[in-house]
C-alpha cells in the first residue's frame, strides 16, 4: 500500500473518531502526534496478534470506503466509517490518541509523511 493510501486509512479512520468526540470550541485539541508515539503504537499493534488483525481488517474497510466513496455511496460510507471507528476503539487510547491528533497534521508534512511509512510498515503484517 503507497503512503497516500496509508494517511488516507488513517485520515478515514479519524474522521469518525472526531466526529465521535467532538467538543466545544474551548475544549483541547488531540495532541500533535510524535513519531515516538507512532512508534509506540506500531509496537503494540504488531506485537498482539488479534490487535494486528484488526488493524488489517480497518486497513480494508478504509479500501471499501474508497470504493463506495468513489460510487458516490454516502449511506455505505457512513456505515463503513462506523465500523472502522468501533474497530479503532478496539486497538486502545494510544491508536485512538494517535488517529486523533493527526488531524493537526497535513498529510504533506513531513511528521505526517513519516508517521503514515511507519504505520505502513504494520501493513506487511497484513499479508498483502
Amino acid at each position: 500500500m503507497n503512503l497516500k493510501a496509508i494517511i488516507a486509512i488513517v485520515a478515514i479512520t479519524a474522521l469518525p473518531l472526531c466526529a465521535h468526540a467532538q467538543q466545544p470550541k474551548d475544549a483541547p485539541k488531540a495532541p500533535k502526534p510524535t513519531k515516538a508515539s507512532a512508534q509506540r503504537v506500531v509496537q503494540i499493534i504488531s506485537a498482539d496478534k488479534t490487535k494486528t488483525k484488526i488493524y488489517c481488517d480497518i486497513a480494508k474497510l478504509g479500501e471499501q470506503i474508497d470504493a463506495a466513496d468513489q460510487k458516490k455511496d454516502a449511506k455505505k460510507v457512513e456505515e463503513l466509517f462506523q465500523q472502522a471507528d468501533d474497530l479503532g476503539q478496539k486497538l486502545g487510547p494510544e491508536y485512538v490518541a494517535l488517529v486523533d491528533g493527526l488531524s493537526e497534521l497535513g498529510p504533506d508534512s513531513k511528521e505526517g509523511q513519516d508517521i503514515g511509512a511507519m504505520l505502513g510498515s504494520l501493513d506487511k503484517l497484513c499479508g498483502k
